[in-house]
């Protein structure tokens, strides 16, 4: 990869940054964002040098401007477009051999960008790098695309709102003074990090498809205790981090209107989406807008999701991405054990965020049983993406006409736990879970790998083959892992 900021020097602030939209009757459907100064006119985009796209201005805040772009690209090799003069070539060649990346947690709660750049982007590097050599289709971000948890000290009042007595909290007012730096710090965050060279050399030529987690809000959005959530200002700041979201992960306008047809919940209650390619369907559930204490998903959730897994194209593969891992170690010897270690409350929030733990052992069960029906009664391959543990890993969930695959990648940015935390989840993988009686989900060691967790930052490659999918495991320390046939 070039190492400067390759070509894209035009008269724009920020982008253009990709966002997949499915394909249709040969061509690949496309958006671009692009951030400009309110004083300076959106450049125009060519497709393949064949006229020009006029944008949309989706949102004008804090003197920039945030346009979008919706054009497509024929599924072929040699794609391209161009914006203001400068080439990009994107890869739609989406019918036979195709290449997919998926990575998360893109960052991490303290000292992000202290770190030296190069330090900071190594596996991003080395993504692009892999790209150059063999294109990337599409690149999936599955949760943590910032961490935005210093949101807490972007302005005096909600720094204050951390340590008032929990009645004062109660009474905060989350006035506008605070809701206008609580959205230009997410803002400002997310164009910080997507305009870092090696991100921003990838997002200009390969589409992106993106759901949230707890940190591109702040740490435990909907885990924590005590009404917090219901809380004045933890809901100001969600309703920024929502804005922001729906601008910079959805390439919407913040409004709700104009939302592509992938997303399925027109209310924009719940921001689950879908969207078809040749052989393979690309779905995420939203497990952040509705969730609270006691679930992952409110009702509307549930519905779109169950929409989103209904009629997928015969003999399409589908990956599924969620957020938090599907199969997961047990989880309830450690949510007991914290009931009575003084002081270790703090880290509940942590795991109330997962499936696996008691409080939403129902609600797994139904996504077990719902991901078994489609894989079952409807002939699909399912293989589950996640992320947020800052760990590798991979499992199964044997039903009774296959095996669902779950792979696990986090986090490319953010530094790996130390080595003995993996191997406290390795015990409680070792001492298994099965949600439903006679249908396992075991956790299971990566290719080459002798433990069930691998503590090194990684990302994931996903590839199809003369019909036959693989994954592979980029890590730090080890590099490219054997392929484990899905």
């Amino acid at each position: 990869m070039n190492e400067a900021r390759d070509e894209t020097s035009g008269s724009w602030l920020a982008g253009p940054f990709l966002f997949g939209r499915g394909c249709h009757a040969g061509t690949a459907r496309i958006s671009a964002l692009l951030v400009t100064g309110n004083d300076v006119s959106a450049p125009l985009l060519a497709p393949m040098g064949n006229g020009v796209v006029r944008p949309l201005k989706l949102a004008e805040k804090f003197g920039r401007i945030y346009w979008r772009y919706d054009f497509g690209l024929p599924q072929q090799a040699g794609a391209w477009y161009t914006l203001e003069g400068c080439h990009f070539p994107v890869c739609t060649d989406l019918d036979d051999d195709v290449r997919l990346a998926f990575v998360s947690c893109n960052g991490q709660e303290d000292g992000d960008l202290d770190r030296p750049i190069e330090d900071r982007n190594a596996l991003w590097a080395d993504l692009c790098d892999r790209h150059d050599a063999q294109p990337i289709s599409l690149l999936l971000h599955g949760g943590d695309q910032i961490y935005a948890d210093k949101v807490w000290h972007c302005h005096p009042d909600i720094a204050a709102f951390q340590h008032a007595s929990n009645r004062e909290k109660r009474a905060a007012v989350f006035t506008e003074a605070m809701a206008d730096a609580a959205l230009k710090f997410y803002l400002d965050h997310y164009l910080t990090i997507y305009s870092l060279p090696q991100i921003a050399y990838l997002m200009a030529r390969v589409p992106s498809l993106m759901m949230w987690d707890d940190h591109d809000i702040f740490d435990g959005w909907g885990s924590h205790p005590g009404g917090f959530q219901q809380m004045d200002v933890p809901r100001g700041l969600f309703q920024a981090a929502r804005y922001a979201f729906m601008l910079m992960q959805l390439c919407i306008a913040p409004d709700g209107t104009d939302m592509p047809d992938g997303l399925y919940d027109r209310t924009a209650r719940s921001f689950g989406w879908r969207y078809d390619y040749p052989g393979f369907t690309v779905i995420a559930p939203d497990l952040r807008s509705e969730r609270c204490r006691d679930a992952l998903m409110g009702e509307t959730g549930w519905q779109i999701t169950e929409k989103m897994l209904a009629h997928v194209p015969d003999g399409n593969r589908i990956l599924l991405m969620s957020s938090v891992p599907v199969i997961g170690p047990r989880l309830s010897v450690v949510e007991a054990a914290l009931r009575i270690i003084p002081q270790a409350q703090k880290y509940e929030d942590d795991l109330r965020d997962q499936w696996q733990s008691r409080a939403h052992r129902r609600e797994w069960c139904r996504f077990l049983e719902l991901l078994e029906a489609v894989a079952n009664e409807e002939n699909h391959d399912i293989t589950l993406l996640s992320g947020e543990i800052h760990l590798a890993t991979r499992g199964i969930f044997e039903i009774r006409s296959r095996v669902i695959h779950q792979l696990v990648a986090s986090g490319i940015a953010h530094q790996a736990p130390p080595a003995l935390f993996a191997r406290c989840l390795g015990f409680l993988a070792w001492l298994g879970e099965n949600p439903l009686p006679g249908r396992p989900t075991r956790l299971r060691p990566l290719p080459g790998q002798n433990s069930v967790y691998v503590a090194e930052r990684n990302y994931l490659l996903i590839t199809r083959q003369k019909s036959r999918w693989r994954a592979n495991w980029r890590l730090e320390k080890t590099g490219l892992g054997p392929d484990l046939e899905i």
